[in-house]
């Protein structure tokens, strides 16, 4: 029977590591994301776990540590925001082409600078492309959830890739909300034990780590890790229905809130979605068929079916919260657009950049952008795909 609580999303990411109870967790504190570790590390030292937490001095180290404990055959966890992943940024890469299922929580902040330390999703944005399973989560619920899943997709035999859960800064991080737990002895039963099948310490095969792999090996390798890329589509459908049997909670690669019928529609992730469905709602009592499409797996991508779930609406949104600074729009907006092409699906479609640096994006806000998709579907045209929401308004006059 699910435990009723209340957590912050910080708490919830930590919980779940608790229950799962790595062998090694190394992390560096950096904001929002620095209760994780901070939680888990009382757990450490009242002996809830007996996992091996490492203190280490940088995020770097952080990463470096991760790597080598799964090197070595063990399961390791630790948690990041922002200028801390970016200093991992070597080592997020490595992690992930040496095939280890290191699982990290990412609590999305704007990386510098200047300095903020608020939400956006610069830091996931910059490692997308990295090698790495992203998970997205609405709020402190999903983030828990997608944490218990996390290991049983990252390890399994045709995938081998790490994993990051991606929750807002401080909008989810550090806010309190109703929270359903699972037993611990059913989360160990529903994670299981990790059996690596080549490692370190396995002295009955003597191995190497990040060896020198030029002309001959390396394109190779790399497609492999693609095709690990692609098999974890079908493993993360797969455990999730597990999930769902344990729980009763479900979830896809992406959620369809009030979609099916929606003449327009939002695209979005994390926690912009539960506003997004306030507004959808409020729309919908007015006759107006508005829907949402929130990603929750942007890594891999799901294009195929995205791009069949948003076939019928007549006018489309997609909300980015960062900026590829490329002049041709935000990284969502580019997979998504680039999914439907390819996948010969044609509707009309914007790009808005909001939410930079923590700027809040409020119900009219989300509003504002459906109205515009209205207006989009009566004249048939586009005057500009590339926009801005919340920008303050003398930006706005400046041409901004």
């Amino acid at each position: 029977m699910s435990i009723r609580e209340r957590l912050s999303g910080n708490e919830a990411a930590a919980t779940a590591m608790k229950q799962i109870n790595p062998d090694v967790v190394a992390a560096f504190p950096i904001t929002p994301s620095t209760e994780i570790p901070q939680y888990f590390s009382t757990f450490v030292a009242n002996g809830t776990v007996d996992t091996e937490f490492v203190a280490v001095e940088s995020e770097h180290s952080a990463m470096s540590a991760c790597i080598g404990a799964e090197s070595a055959g063990a399961r390791a966890m630790t948690a990041t925001s922002a200028n801390g992943l970016s200093l991992m940024w070597e080592m997020i890469y490595i992690a992930s082409s040496l095939r280890l299922p290191i699982v990290l929580s990412l609590v999305n902040r704007a990386v510098s600078g200047p300095l903020n330390i608020h939400c956006d999703h610069s830091d996931a944005m910059g490692v997308r492309d990295a090698g790495w399973i992203m998970l997205f989560s609405e709020n402190n619920q999903e983030a828990y959830d997608n944490t218990l899943m996390a290991h049983r997709i990252a390890e399994h035999k045709d995938v081998m890739l790490p994993l990051m859960v991606c929750q807002d800064g401080f909008i989810t991080s550090h806010a309190i909300e109703n929270i359903e737990l699972e037993e611990d002895q059913k989360v160990k039963d529903f994670v299981g034990e990790y059996h690596p099948e080549h490692y370190l310490l396995n002295k009955e095969e003597p191995i190497s780590v990040g060896p020198l792999d030029l002309q001959a090996y390396l394109f190779e390798h790399k497609v492999a890790q693609a095709e690990a890329m692609k098999n974890a589509k079908q493993v993360i459908l797969e455990v999730s229905k597990d999930f769902e049997k344990l729980t009763g909670r479900s979830y896809g690669l992406f959620e369809e809130y009030q979609l099916q019928d929606a003449e327009i529609a939002i695209v979005c992730m994390n926690s912009t979605a539960g506003t997004t469905k306030y507004v959808v709602d409020h729309l919908r009592e007015k006759g107006i068929k508005a829907g949402l499409l929130k990603i929750r797996v942007y890594r891999p991508f799901p294009g195929k079916e995205i791009a069949k779930a948003l076939s019928h609406v007549k006018a489309l949104a997609i909300l980015d919260r960062a900026d590829s600074l490329n002049a041709a729009g935000g990284a969502l907006f580019e997979d998504v657009t680039s999914a439907m092409y390819v996948n010969q699906t044609h509707v009309p479609a914007v790009n808005y950049i909001y939410g930079i640096g923590g700027r809040d994006t409020k119900a009219e806000d989300i509003e504002s952008v459906y109205t515009d998709l209205l207006e989009i579907i009566k004249t048939n045209q586009i005057e500009n795909p590339y926009r801005y929401l919340g920008l303050r308004k003398e930006a706005q006059n400046n041409g901004l």
